[in-house]
């Protein structure tokens, strides 16, 4: 039957997705084979697991950002650090830090790289310090180049050029979405033989004063509490998130290596609704779900974990709530990993994937601890790992939904 205008033969057009549709190989998945991670618990990886692992939040008051600039508020910031042979540009050095560890990882495991490696980098607000000290420096102080460093092409040529990598490069912005919508679209670049390889880098380190006022002022952030007391999705009495920064790089690839996990299915959605606020109606973010599922080739029995995009305001509760209930029946065991992280707005779902990851390699969720009552099937604290899948959900303001399934290495 041909499909109609605006339609598609595999049922990703116009309409919900029906159970069936959008059927995969499930051996066609992605191997997530490296990791690297820069967060507020430290430069990387191994940082961010005993981080978590002490189910204590990577916030702390940081002078300056409260209300009248001279007053603490809590962020999480990612510390100083990284090779100071980068340059000063703590941004650059976050996201070459986070490649140069996946990379590492990776080789590590067995990762061998294939002809055609290319670069997926994840940003939405970037070097919002570097933009700032650019536009307020006298400009005798300004290198003639200096609003090189500033481009986000820059941090991903200079990864490209240090590994020697040719393949495809581009940037992807999809909101607090971004993470998923890399991932999706190494995904694209593997099918159609673009890349035998990708490298997935996504980077968020815009916790300056005045963007975390902005989303204080939104109803969303929240700095004047303990984050388990002001963060607590799926909770009573959540307020909403701590503003984080984050950079996370993976290495993707097909059946290479000693995977962490394998990326079954993905999905985009978008509300087209509002620009910050989710439809309540959340048509499309159910959609979405069984769209990622059905390109899985996976029931909705067949996922054991809902890691959640888990902000802690009221409209994503509400909406998570909802899908689970809709599509799952509210079996699965659900986390969210922002209490302890903070939100790290475009970096925020690569921090959570990772975690995802490393779960199944170590047999333990580092769920973030309960502190009022909740969902019945939220976990609490660190928790073993029982077998199935794990639905990972983003919601970007702008309606930007996406979903990825993810499962064990084999």
């Amino acid at each position: 039957m041909t499909p109609a205008l605006g339609e598609r033969a595999d049922g990703y057009g116009r309409g919900p997705a029906k159970e069936g549709t959008m059927r995969a190989d499930r051996s066609r998945g992605l191997s997530i084979v490296g990791m690297g991670a820069v967060t507020p618990y430290g430069w990387g990886t191994e940082a961010l697991w005993r981080g978590l692992l002490t189910g204590q939040p990577a916030a702390a008051p940081h002078p300056g950002y409260g209300p009248g600039r001279d007053e603490q508020a809590w962020v999480a910031l990612v510390p100083e650090g990284g090779d100071p042979g980068t340059g000063d540009d703590r941004y650059a050095r976050a996201v070459l830090a986070a490649v140069r560890e996946a990379v590492a990882d990776a080789r590590a495991r067995d990762w061998r790289p294939g002809r055609t490696v290319g670069l997926i980098h994840a940003i939405v607000l970037g070097d919002v310090r570097g933009w700032r000290d650019f536009h307020t420096l006298d400009e005798a102080d300004r290198t003639s180049r200096g609003y090189l460093g500033l481009l986000p092409s820059t941090p991903i040529a200079l990864a490209m050029r240090e590994f020697g990598f040719h393949g495809p490069t581009m940037n992807v912005s999809a909101a607090c979405s971004s993470a998923n919508a890399a991932v999706l679209t190494a995904r694209l670049w593997l099918d159609a033989g673009l890349a035998d390889d990708v490298v997935v880098v996504t980077s968020d380190l815009s916790g300056t004063p005045d963007m975390v006022e902005r989303f204080v002022r939104l109803g969303a952030a929240v700095t004047d509490a303990d984050p388990l007391t002001a963060c607590r999705p799926f909770q009573e009495g959540s307020r909403g998130f701590v503003f984080g920064e984050a950079s996370v790089a993976f290495v993707i690839g097909r059946d290479n290596g000693r995977p962490y996990a394998r990326v079954l299915g993905a999905a985009m959605t978008n509300d087209a609704h509002h620009v910050v606020s989710i439809d309540p109606e959340h048509t499309h973010i159910v959609d979405c779900a069984r769209r990622a599922l059905a390109q899985a080739g996976v029931r909705p029995e067949d996922i054991a974990y809902v890691n959640a995009h888990g902000t802690g305001t009221r409209q994503c509760d509400l909406a998570e709530r909802h899908l689970v209930a809709d599509v799952f029946a509210d079996r699965p065991h659900l986390y969210a990993l922002k209490p302890l992280t903070g939100h790290s707005q475009g970096a925020s779902g690569a921090v959570e994937l990772a975690v995802a990851a490393l779960a199944y390699e170590r047999g333990v969720v580092p769920a973030a601890p309960v502190v009022a009552p909740a969902h019945p099937r939220l976990l609490d604290g660190p928790t073993p790992l029982v077998d199935g899948l794990t639905l990972k959900s983003s919601l970007g303001m702008g309606g930007h939904n996406s979903m990825l399934v993810l499962g064990p290495p084999h």
